[in-house]
C-alpha cells in the first residue's frame, strides 16, 4: 500500500517523450552554413575562422547540456 503523502505529483511534459529525449547521444550539431546565415540575418560580420571558431563552440556546449 502507499499513502497519499508518499506519492509526488508533477505535470506531464509531453517533450520527455520525444525522440530527443529518449534517445541517448541524440544531439543535433550545427553546420557552418547554419551559423552563416544567422550571423546574416543577425546583421554580424564574420569571416570563416570566426564561423569555425563558433561552429566548435556552440556545437560542444550543445553537447555538453544534452548530457
Amino acid at each position: 500500500m502507499v499513502r497519499s503523502k508518499e506519492v509526488e505529483v508533477k505535470p506531464l511534459d509531453p517533450g520527455a517523450f520525444t525522440e530527443e529525449h529518449t534517445l541517448p547521444g541524440a544531439v543535433r550539431t550545427l553546420s557552418k552554413k547554419e551559423i552563416r546565415e544567422i550571423a546574416e540575418g543577425l546583421g554580424l560580420s564574420y569571416d570563416d575562422t570566426q564561423i569555425a571558431f563558433a561552429k566548435k563552440l556552440l556545437n560542444a556546449y550543445i553537447k555538453k547540456e544534452a548530457v
